[in-house]
């Protein structure tokens, strides 16, 4: 694909404005299940086509990466959603705009991570990661739990390891003092927090079903 096809591909996902259009699609899936939410992704032009574009001129758009995150999305939606499962809220954009998980349905909250692990320290990353199962362990609620990945090597490696939990919430003020003020100095690594806890969030490897993301993913 060239970039200007892939420039006119993207401007078809797009529309003028990104936010007003992401949230469109959060508005038209309010609802949806397994059954009804093909026909809007083909509404919204939300393919693989579109991802692969993406990928191709992240470096020359300063939102592509809300684009990639929107569109991984989308596109894991008919591959995971239940019979029965409808949506409840979807968050799209950057951050979780103002919503506690990416997306919520009537059985699962999850958070999506689509990013490439290099194997380095990636400590960034790694505090991130941290902070989407934290939320999602210690969240109260019946409902399944799941963390979607590009791959589960690095994120389990990171997430059974012993780096000390001090040098992860060390960024985040407002995390740092929510843990210590729950636990304390309870746990000492991430291994000692996450052992007692990975049975709550399930950690999912979702580049079977989307090999497109591999290529777009986050760096």
């Amino acid at each position: 694909m060239e970039i200007a096809q892939a420039i006119l591909v993207l401007q078809g996902f797009c529309g003028t404005n990104l936010t007003v259009t992401l949230a469109r699609i959060e508005a038209a899936l309010h609802g949806a299940s397994v059954d009804t939410c093909g026909a809007s992704l083909t509404e919204c032009r939300a393919d693989t086509t579109a991802l692969t574009a993406a990928g191709l001129v992240k470096r020359l758009a300063g939102e592509i990466n809300v684009v990639i995150h929107a569109l991984g999305i989308l596109l894991c939606l008919p591959h995971i959603l239940e019979p029965g499962e409808i949506i409840e809220d979807v968050s799209l954009g950057a951050g979780n705009t103002g919503r506690p998980f990416d997306l919520e349905t009537n059985m699962r909250i999850a958070e999506f991570k689509f990013i490439r692990w290099q194997g380095g320290p990636e400590a960034i990353r790694q505090n991130s990661l941290f902070k989407d199962f934290y939320c999602m362990a210690e969240h109260e609620c019946s409902k399944r739990r799941f963390l979607y990945v590009l791959g589960t090597d690095y994120a389990l490696k990171f997430l059974n390891g012993g780096r000390a939990l001090s040098s992860v919430l060390s960024r985040n003020v407002k995390l740092h003092d929510e843990f210590t003020e729950k636990f304390g100095q309870q746990y000492k690594t991430v291994r000692d927090y996450y052992v007692p806890r990975k049975h709550l969030v399930e950690l999912k490897d979702v580049s079977p079903f989307i090999p497109e993301l591999v290529g777009a993913g986050l760096d």
